[in-house]
């Protein structure tokens, strides 16, 4: 079991560093640093942007072989650099990433959690009225798109706020500027504003895993073993329980974690919808100012969690599934 999760661990770092690899590669060949100053009127001498191109290691008159060299031992040792304003990313890194991580961890862990018991809800209750009705709502949601539904909670939270004529749900920013109140107070009011954008990734992954969750645990429900448990006498909460719901939640697994991929994707729309001055929205202004280093940041950022999410997946399918630790 441990080579097993040493194997995967090794396997996790090499792939994320292939992704931020390919990452910074995509950045230098897709954006133009250079851009941003040969359109400035005045113009500017060609030896000033060149000093700047060449600080942040963006210059791509330099072969990009020794850029690449020079950003990727940068990395190793925890810098990114500099963005073109020479402000340096890892000061804009460690301030975003755990404006992300709040959306993102609650929004996954609310989603998993409640679109797997819905699933498995709806396949014991199959075609009853629970089961239509958690349906035909998950298609809704599914066929919406992310920004789409983001826009349509903002603006049935502004419509709730008018009809009871205060401020319950925040549409705007991580917190109130200026609020002076209790720790709890202080609280409170960050909790009003996680409301509308965690119900905005999350409301897209209840749907996901809840299709998913149905489906696999109808086809437990019909399977031998399970058929077995009863015919030796276990009710059926028992073998449900006991010997179904396992075998069920083991493929979710590996699709938690890929699915993850796509909860960034959105999370960037609601970012940028709510004000939430995260990794996605980080990721938008970048690619609008030609910023190198902060896209490859993001990237990185992007590439750990999802293989990351990948690692604990593979560890989690270990536990749950007995042929796994024996293979390994």
């Amino acid at each position: 079991m441990l080579g097993y999760i040493a194997r995967r661990f090794l396997n996790f770092v090499l792939l994320v560093l292939i992704a931020s690899s390919m990452g910074y590669l995509l950045a230098s060949v897709a954006l133009s640093p250079r851009g941003n100053y040969e359109a400035a009127n005045p113009p500017i001498p060609k030896e000033s942007i060149d000093a700047v191109l060449n600080r942040g290691n963006v210059n791509d008159e330099v072969p990009f072989t020794t850029r690449y060299v020079k950003w990727a031992g940068n990395v190793l040792q925890g810098d990114f650099g500099e963005d073109l304003e020479q402000n340096r990313v890892n000061e804009e890194f460690s301030r975003r990433v755990w404006v992300s991580l709040r959306l993102l961890l609650l929004g996954t862990l609310l989603g998993a959690t409640i679109g797997v018991i819905i699933g498995v809800v709806s396949a014991v209750r199959q075609y009853q009225f629970f089961d239509r009705s958690t349906s035909l709502f998950a298609y809704f949601i599914l066929s919406t798109p992310v920004f789409l539904l983001a826009i349509l909670l903002k603006f049935l939270g502004i419509k709730f706020n008018d009809a009871i004529g205060t401020t319950f749900f925040f549409t705007q920013g991580e917190y109130t500027p200026g609020y002076e109140g209790s720790a709890f107070g202080r609280f409170g009011d960050r909790l009003q504003h996680l409301i509308l954008p965690t119900l905005s990734i999350a409301l897209g992954s209840i749907s996901f895993y809840s299709r998913y969750q149905r489906n696999t645990m109808l086809d437990v429900l019909s399977s031998d073993h399970l058929r077995t448990a009863r015919a030796k006498g276990l009710t059926k909460r028992q073998a449900l329980f006991k010997h179904g719901l396992r075998v069920a939640i083991s493929p979710m697994a590996t699709f938690f974690a890929y699915g993850f991929g796509l909860l960034i994707a959105g999370a960037a729309f609601t970012e940028t919808i709510y004000g939430w001055y995260g990794m996605g929205q980080w990721f938008i202004s970048a690619v609008a100012k030609n910023d190198i280093n902060s896209v490859s940041a993001v990237v990185t950022f992007t590439a750990v969690l999802v293989l990351f999410s990948g690692f604990l997946a593979d560890v989690i399918l270990a536990i749950l599934d007995p042929r796994v630790r024996s293979r390994a």
